[in-house]
C-alpha cells in the first residue's frame, strides 16, 4: 500500500508516510497518528528511499507528523525478541536512513508539535532547521526503558546541545518544553499552536531559492568543516569559498547585488 504521492514523480511510499508539493517544497508527513507517528521499520526504509530518490526540481523539503505530535519514537513492539546483531543492524538502518536526510541533496525543515521522543528527536536532529510548536516537548526515556538510543542521538544531540544535557535527559528522564528547547539548541524557531507547517514552509522555500552549490556547502562542507581541526577547516573553507564563487549561478547573482538589482539584507 502506497502513502499519498500520486502524480510526484516520487518513489514508492508506504501508507505511514504522506507527501505533497508545495511548489519547490516536497512536504513529507509521518502518517501514524493514532500511534503518535511511532517509527516502523516500513517508514523508516521509506525516508530512506524518498530522500535518496528526490525529483531533482524538489529544491527543500518538509518533515513534519499528522496529527497531535510529530514522532514518538520508535515503535517498541518492534524490539521484542531481537539479538545483539539484529540490534546493531537495526540501528544501522536507522543510520542510513537519517544520514540521507541530514547529508541529502537539499535543505530539511522539521515542523514539530507534541512529542518528539527518542527517535522522533532523532529523526529531528537530522534536519537542518527546527521550528517548535509551543506544545513540543523532547524527551530520551530509552533509559527507563532499559535499553539505548540507536538512531544517530549519540552523534547528533551532543552537537546541538552537549553531552551533559542528553546524559541529563537519559539519566533522569527529563522532559524539556518547548521554550527551554529552544533555549539550549534543540530547534531554532518557536511559533504558537497551529503555526508550524506553515513556518517550516515559509522557511524551506527560502532556503530553496539559495544557489544549489551554497546550499550543498552548508549541508556537506559546514559541518566537517566544524569537526575537523582549526587548520583543516581553514583550508576546506577557502576550497569550498572558491568553487562556490566560480559557479555561474553565484556570478549571475552578484552581479545582481552591484547593479542594484537585487535586495540587501535589512533587519525584521
Amino acid at each position: 500500500m502506497s502513502g499519498a504521492s500520486t502524480g510526484l514523480s516520487l518513489p514508492e511510499l508506504p501508507a505511514s508516510l504522506r507527501a505533497r508539493r508545495e511548489g519547490a517544497v516536497l512536504v513529507v508527513e509521518l502518517a501514524r497518528p493514532a500511534k503518535r507517528n511511532a517509527l516502523d521499520d516500513e517508514t523508516v526504509l521509506g525516508l530512506e528511499t524518498l530522500f535518496r530518490n528526490l525529483p531533482a526540481d524538489v529544491l527543500a523539503v518538509v518533515l513534519a507528523g499528522e496529527g497531535e505530535h510529530f514522532c514518538a519514537g520508535l515503535d517498541l513492539a518492534m524490539l521484542r525478541g531481537r539479538d545483539a546483531a539484529e540490534g546493531m543492524h537495526h540501528s544501522r538502518l536507522w543510520h542510513r536512513a537519517f544520514g540521507e536526510i541530514e547529508f541529502g541533496r537539499v535543505p530539511v525543515v522539521a515542523a514539530l508539535q507534541g512529542a518528539v521522543i527518542g527517535g522522533g528527536l532523532e529523526l529531528a536532529a537530522a534536519a537542518h532547521i527546527r521550528v517548535a510548536e509551543r506544545s513540543t516537548f523532547y524527551a530520551l526515556p530509552e533509559g527507563q526503558r532499559g535499553i539505548y538510543v540507536g538512531g544517530g542521538a549519540s552523534v547528533r544531540l551532543p552537537k546541538l546541545i552537549g553531552v551533559a544535557r542528553m546524559r541529563d535527559m537519559m539519566m533522569t528522564g527529563r522532559i524539556y518544553g518547548a521554550a527551554e528547547g529552544m533555549a539550549i539548541g534543540l530547534s531554532q524557531y518557536l511559533v504558537e499552536p497551529g503555526d508550524g507547517l506553515a513556518k517550516a514552509v515559509e522557511l524551506a522555500a527560502r532556503a530553496a531559492q539559495n544557489a544549489p552549490l551554497t546550499n550543498y556547502a552548508l549541508i556537506h562542507a559546514l559541518p566537517r568543516i566544524a569537526d575537523s581541526d582549526p587548520a583543516a577547516g581553514y583550508l576546506t573553507e577557502s576550497l569550498m569559498a572558491a568553487i562556490a564563487q566560480s559557479d555561474a549561478e553565484a556570478k549571475r547573482r552578484l552581479a545582481e547585488f552591484l547593479e542594484k538589482r537585487a535586495g540587501r539584507a535589512k533587519p525584521g
